[in-house]
């Protein structure tokens, strides 16, 4: 198959979760004989052709110089270059920036789209802005020749708001299994002796929920915050809980040995996020043994199914708080572990993607016998 890669900034991975699972799945669908292209951004730090076997289209993207829009115009100039390669198969990451030029897609290739998660209720965007998503993402999934819902909570809505199906292939993460204790000693913290949230500071991610919980809870074992906090919502929660000494706000952690650790010495990990889909940070804090706290939401329950607490509000934070310790619920930890190895797993979920290309292929080869 001769596949396509659209929708991301380019590999390898320097930016986020698409860019992580394209520069996975291309370098394995290069390596079982597929040729195979993903669209990079013309300033991407790799500027070589070829990265382990997968083609490298650089195009050119201006968000640097003009903001959001220049993602639109980056996703035409990508879309106008497939229109050259003869593709089998595009595979479209998001549908966000790209919905608008849905129609300029190569007519002979098979577009398959992943759907991510429900953009438009991220509560950042300005109604106006939400109700283009909305529109985008309709044509997204009226347009596509086949979906792909990466959690069973995207395929549930695909199905029930406009009555399409859609192929569940989940996100993956490695198991972590080289634990070394040594690192918490430059986060000031002992084993099993506090919690952490990572998440981006945003109101949909339920920081302010979790961390309220904290404040009121009779434990008082310190809770490591992750992620970029110098925004108009951290902010806001930094001064909300200034006077907490065991909130800690660390600012971004972007070692991924050091949060591995920081996750597998944990308490409690909590995991806040209601958009969905699959949040591979979610799977990777499965991948280092994290006792999970997590919103009750589909999304969430939809990966871990009963193998985590469950909170809608700060007074369900503070109870857990008060009343569990890891050490007490060691089996919520290995189910979530094996779940890793058994069902999300970067191997099963390429095979997974190839599986689906093959079958679009074949389906669409049917039509064309029978026209």
């Amino acid at each position: 198959m001769k596949i396509g890669i659209l929708g991301t900034r380019g590999i390898p991975n320097y930016y986020g979760g698409f860019e992580q699972f394209a520069e996975f799945f291309a370098t394995y669908a290069a390596l079982k004989g597929h040729e195979v292209y993903v669209y990079n951004s013309h300033n991407h730090p790799f500027q070589e052709k070829v990265f382990n076997n997968v083609n490298i289209i650089h195009c050119y993207d201006p968000e640097h110089k003009i903001g959001t829009v220049g993602q639109f115009i980056y996703d035409l100039n990508c879309i106008r270059d497939a229109r050259k390669r003869d593709f089998d198969i595009i595979l479209q990451l998001g549908y966000t920036s790209s919905s608008v030029w849905f129609s300029l897609h190569p007519k002979k290739a098979i577009v398959i789209t992943n759907m991510d998660g429900l953009e438009w209720k991220r509560t950042k965007y300005s109604k106006k802005v939400q109700k283009a998503l909305q529109i985008a993402e309709k044509i997204a999934v009226k347009k596509s020749d086949c979906l792909i819902a990466d959690s069973i909570g995207i395929q549930k809505y695909i199905k029930e708001k406009y009555q399409k199906d859609s192929t569940y292939i989940a996100y993956g993460a490695h198991n972590f299994e080289n634990p070394n204790p040594e690192i918490l000693k430059q986060y000031q913290v002992e084993k099993e002796q506090f919690n952490m949230i990572m998440a981006r500071f945003e109101p949909e991610n339920n920081l302010d929920m979790v961390l309220e919980g904290v404040s009121i809870a009779a434990d008082k074992t310190p809770i490591l915050v992750i992620g970029n906090h110098n925004t108009k919502y951290g902010s806001y929660l930094k001064e909300k809980f200034k006077s907490f000494s065991n909130i800690r706000f660390l600012g971004a952690v972007y070692k991924l040995e050091d949060l591995n650790n920081l996750r597998y010495f944990s308490n409690l990990y909590f995991h806040g996020h209601t958009v969905g889909g699959t949040n591979p940070s979610l799977l990777e804090a499965m991948a280092s043994k994290a006792l999970i706290a997590a919103h009750n939401n589909d999304f969430n329950k939809g990966v871990l199914q009963e193998n985590a607490l469950y909170f809608s509000t700060a007074n369900e934070v503070k109870k857990i708080l008060n009343s569990i310790k890891k050490s007490d619920n060691l089996q919520f930890v290995e189910n979530n572990y094996e779940a890793i190895t058994k069902s999300f797993n970067w191997e099963k979920i390429n095979e997974e993607y190839l599986q689906l290309f093959k079958q679009c292929l074949d389906r669409n080869s049917g039509r064309e016998q029978a026209k």
